[in-house]
């Protein structure tokens, strides 16, 4: 059977020449005579993967030496709690800005622990912008500010890094990391989980300003606290070897490709013929304000759920699978993170511009 192309938000398609070196590497890397996944942590074969990774991640994401990576375990909802419990001693509170499912539930695991104010919202319209942010929207005694860089159910995005003043800012980019250029020194602490534009599932980065490590609150677990892992190197228990492994192949990949400025370059084109289409469809239509839309997550309807349905059933028959969205918000998505090349988009458009012929 031919490859088919994977629009699935997560976990997603992974770059056929990782997938590839991993599979001549899979019984004997790098002349160990072993597989990474029969490794000992400990052992200094992995010991140089880890390292490699992370010197790859910091080099392509010019990562400043003031910020800890760690390669945690979790997903990005374990970091829901770990963020207030470490980050929210000072004064115990902290501003919130809702633009989606999984802010909503990083929002609420916070009010567990200490304060929360929340700033501002887009749930009055299906969560289908940003709202607009100013500096005086925000607490200036607040420990943090939390934002959802990239909206993965619902397909928005920031464009602009918010004014916060010194309040460092806490951001989940699980679904847009490496996908265009970020200044890191920008934030507090960036976290992401893996599954998306990576590696597989199972291991999440963290990326922590120095000065934010080593304040978490008294009743933090120990595997919860971020100094845990910063002091022992990621490794105070087993990590998630061959996920981290698979990261740093991804990461010499993108380097390879040119860096992450060139993945945005390539990003931005996929998005840009995608959204051009759905705007001058009769029948497809965008779900988000065209100033917000997600360069990773594209949600789309036709407005009539059978319909919807029969696209769907038809795309996944012609090769083109996982374009059902979400659960709790119907109609469809396409997840064009950044291993789905370029000729996956046009071979989606193509398809749906036959669909709409066949069902006007």
């Amino acid at each position: 059977m031919s490859r088919v192309y994977n629009f699935s938000a997560g976990p997603s398609m992974l770059p056929v020449e990782v997938l590839e070196r991993a599979q001549k590497e899979m019984l004997d890397q790098g002349g160990s005579g072993q597989s990474v996944m029969e490794m000992s942590h400990r052992s200094k074969e992995y010991q140089a993967i880890i390292d490699n990774a992370e010197a790859k991640l910091r080099k392509i994401m010019e990562i400043p030496d003031n910020y800890k990576v760690l390669f945690l375990q979790g997903g990005a909802s374990t970091q829901f709690a770990m963020v207030p419990l470490n980050f929210g001693s000072k004064n115990k509170k902290a501003d919130y800005v809702t633009t989606g499912q999984w802010s909503k539930k990083a929002k609420a695991e916070a009010a567990r622990y200490i304060e929360v104010n929340e700033v501002a919202s887009s749930a009055d319209k299906t969560f289908s912008y940003i709202p607009k942010l100013d500096k005086s929207m925000f607490s200036p005694d607040a420990d943090y500010v939390h934002i959802t860089y990239n909206n993965t159910i619902y397909g928005t995005r920031y464009t602009k890094i918010p004014d916060t003043g010194s309040v460092p800012i806490v951001t989940d980019m699980s679904s847009m990391i490496l996908s265009e250029v970020v200044d890191v020194s920008k934030f507090g602490m960036i976290y992401a989980g893996a599954q998306k534009n990576m590696g597989p599932a199972g291991v999440t980065v963290a990326i922590v300003r120095d000065d934010l490590i080593g304040n978490a609150l008294d009743i933090t677990p120990t595997m919860l606290n971020y100094a845990t892992h910063a002091d022992n190197g990621s490794m105070f228990n087993t990590p998630p070897t061959y996920a981290i492994y698979i990261c740093g192949l991804v990461y010499e990949w993108i380097e390879k490709m040119g860096g992450v400025s060139v993945m945005q370059k390539i990003n931005e084109e996929k998005a840009a013929m995608f959204y051009d289409y759905l705007d001058n469809s009769s029948m497809f239509k965008g779900t988000v304000v065209p100033e917000d839309r997600s360069l990773m997550n594209a949600p789309f309807v036709t407005g009539d759920a059978d319909l919807d349905a029969k696209f769907i059933a038809e795309a996944k028959a012609a090769g083109f699978v996982n374009l059902k969205g979400h659960r709790s918000v119907g109609g469809m998505r396409a997840s064009i993170y950044n291993a789905m090349p370029v000729e996956g988009v046009k071979a989606l458009i193509e398809f749906m511009k036959k669909f709409e012929t066949d069902n006007k």
